[in-house]
Formats: C-alpha cells, sequence, structure tokens
C-alpha cells in the first residue's frame, strides 16, 4: 500500500545515498545524513511505505557471470491493440534474457535490453524474438562498452 509523503531535504539526502548504495547499513546512512539511527529508520520506512523506495538489488557484473553479450532490442508490433500488447508482454515476462523492456512512443513498440551468454544465444534470442506473434519489425544493438550506469533518478550535478 502506497501513502502519499511530503518530501523535505532529509528524505531526499536518503533516497540519494540509498540509490548510490542500497546496502548502507541504517547506522551508516544515518551518519551520512546528520541523523541519529532510530529516526533514520523511520523516515526509511516511511518513504518504503510511500513505494518511493521500491526494492533493493545488488548490481552484478554479467561478463564475470557468463554473460557477455549486452543487446538493446527495438520491437515494433503488427498491431497494438491490448489484448496484443499484453500477449507481447506476457511472452517476453518469462524469458531470462530480458532485464528490462520499456513502452515507446514513435515508431517502436517496446525496447528491451537483453543479455546472453555468447553470439550463439544472442541469435538464437533474436531468432525467438522474429518470430514471436504479432512482432513486425527487431531491430538489435549489440554494445560495446558501458560509459555510465546510475539510478533513474538524479541527484545533482554529479549524477
Amino acid at each position: 500500500m502506497t501513502r502519499s509523503l511530503q518530501l523535505d531535504s532529509l528524505d531526499w539526502k536518503i533516497l540519494a545515498e540509498l540509490q548510490a548504495d542500497g546496502s548502507l547499513t541504517n547506522v551508516e546512512l544515518a551518519r551520512r545524513v546528520g541523523l541519529t539511527p532510530p529516526p533514520c529508520l523511520r523516515r526509511v520506512r516511511a518513504l518504503q511505505e510511500a513505494g518511493l523506495i521500491q526494492g533493493y538489488r545488488a548490481m552484478l557484473d554479467p561478463a564475470l557471470l557468463g554473460y557477455s553479450v549486452v543487446c538493446f532490442a527495438f520491437v515494433q508490433l503488427a498491431s497494438q491493440s491490448g489484448a496484443d500488447l499484453q500477449a507481447f508482454v506476457t511472452r517476453i515476462a518469462n524469458w531470462p534474457q530480458v532485464r528490462e523492456c520499456w513502452t515507446m512512443s514513435g515508431d517502436i513498440d517496446f525496447v528491451m535490453k537483453c543479455v546472453t551468454t555468447d553470439l550463439q544465444a544472442f541469435q538464437s534470442f533474436v531468432n525467438d524474438l522474429t518470430t514471436t506473434p504479432n512482432v513486425r519489425n527487431v531491430r538489435t544493438a549489440l554494445t560495446l562498452t558501458k560509459v555510465k550506469d546510475k539510478g533513474l533518478v538524479p541527484f545533482g550535478p554529479s549524477s
């Protein structure tokens, strides 16, 4: 359940610190934002209850874990009816290669960030994607190097 919350400067500091490092202990977080641990924990819990903090996860190195190919897939569907859009979303939800998927405006209906173990697995994934019902067109782009990877919310000029 989410509830509305008026954010003050301490809340913004807490959000910035947690987005930069979600593994901070409450004691360290409180130190960084200038609070004692009990009120800091109350604020974090209120931010979670309000839905502003959606969860925590570790940032893993895909290449070190055997996923050396990262690509973006740009998908155009033949039909954008609600049922067809939902059918596509349901189908890709079960594909572990698809790590992020966004609906788009314009000529592209979906952009997906995907990982595979190697080029052969990438080709197999692209084949599965292009033969998915209602898919009109697929364009892919293989990544070369990651230049920047930050949380989605910018905090300050260095974000």
